[in-house]
């Protein structure tokens, strides 16, 4: 079944060679901006891990990974969701110090994923990790790093749109953080997309925190959240308002990352205490990772909302079903 949705009137506001110049302009800013504000250093990263490792990042639990055999290796390899795990593992063996952190481009293949405008089966995006302090482990800390990513989007929105004078993209700076039981208090009666679209449209820059924990009235958590990455007590998701869709637009999901008291305590309300055994869950049980911030910033959500397109298809390449082939075709969208 088709989901893409083109808008009435819809017009791309470049056309594809200048989408390609616009794309990599703004990468280019936008690292130099999010590595200045952060304090993060380049790393590379790898497309696959062993299965054994549990370092691949379950998402909600129900996603496959691909996964295939290499010659003379007797483990698994898959191919990863996102870097949650990894990151923090890389942090220890590249001995970062506290205030000093990673980022890398981060690729995958989500095979599960249901397409749209916003979703594709292809997932690029700038995962980042940063070494903390304990008492950094605080919703002040976490406001303070949001506030600072917002910054990087912004300087990058403002000089992209001179660059291309045709583009006009407004990302307001000022952030308004919610969590989310006090969202669905103020909206009881809406599901939880339609409350982000609703405190998005009030308020255009959002972060919405706590998220992986049951609700009060629901009974159920606002989004899934696997269970040893984030503290659910300490993360978020960073939203905006997209004039083009007009809806909510999630361009960050981020946190605090669980101790090993949250990892204890999350395992067991999710049922996932098996992940006990696993390698990297050992060490952190055992206090041998280092405390960390970090999470993933998506690089073709950002060139949507910052280039103005209606279709993730129309700045990054991708394999489609015929359905939202002829939609975009039939709307004279050029999906790459």
């Amino acid at each position: 079944m088709d989901r893409s949705r083109i808008p009435q009137g819809y017009t791309p506001l470049l056309n594809i060679y200048e989408t390609q110049k616009a794309i990599g302009l703004l990468h280019r800013l936008f690292e130099d901006r999010l590595s200045g504000a952060l304090r993060l250093h380049r790393v590379s990263a790898p497309l696959f891990v062993a299965k054994s490792s549990g370092l691949n990042d379950d998402l909600n639990g129900v996603e496959r990974p691909v996964a295939f055999d290499i010659r003379g290796v007797s483990d698994t390899a898959v191919v990863v969701h996102s870097l949650a795990k990894w990151k923090r593992l890389a942090l220890k063996r590249y001995q970062f110090h506290p205030g000093k952190g990673l980022f890398t481009d981060m690729n995958a293949i989500r095979r599960d994923e249901v397409v749209d405008n916003l979703h594709s089966i292809y997932v690029d995006q700038w995962d980042w990790e940063k070494v903390i302090l304990r008492e950094d482990r605080t919703e002040s800390y976490l406001r303070q790093t949001v506030r600072a990513i917002m910054g990087a989007v912004c300087e990058t929105n403002d000089a992209l749109d001179i660059a291309f004078p045709s583009l006009h993209t407004c990302i307001d700076r000022d952030v308004y953080f919610i969590s989310t039981q006090e969202l669905e208090d103020r909206f009881p009666d809406l599901t939880p997309k339609q409350r982000e679209d609703a405190i998005c449209r009030e308020h255009h820059t959002v972060f919405l925190m706590q998220i992986g924990g049951s609700l009060k009235r629901s009974g159920q958590p606002h989004d899934g959240r696997a269970p040893d990455y984030d503290d659910w007590q300490l993360n978020g998701d960073i939203l905006l308002w997209n004039p083009v869709l007009e809806r909510s637009f999630e361009i960050s999901s981020m946190g605090i990352r669980v101790d090993e008291a949250a990892l204890d305590r999350q395992l067991t309300a999710s049922g996932c205490d098996d992940r006990r055994t696993l390698p990297f869950h050992r060490m952190l049980l055992a206090g041998e990772l280092p405390l960390t911030i970090g999470g993933g910033i998506g690089q073709s959500r950002l060139c949507m909302m910052m280039i103005g397109t209606c279709h993730i298809g129309e700045v990054q390449a991708s394999l489609w079903d015929p359905e939202t082939v002829q939609t975009c075709e039939s709307a004279g969208i050029m999906l790459l």
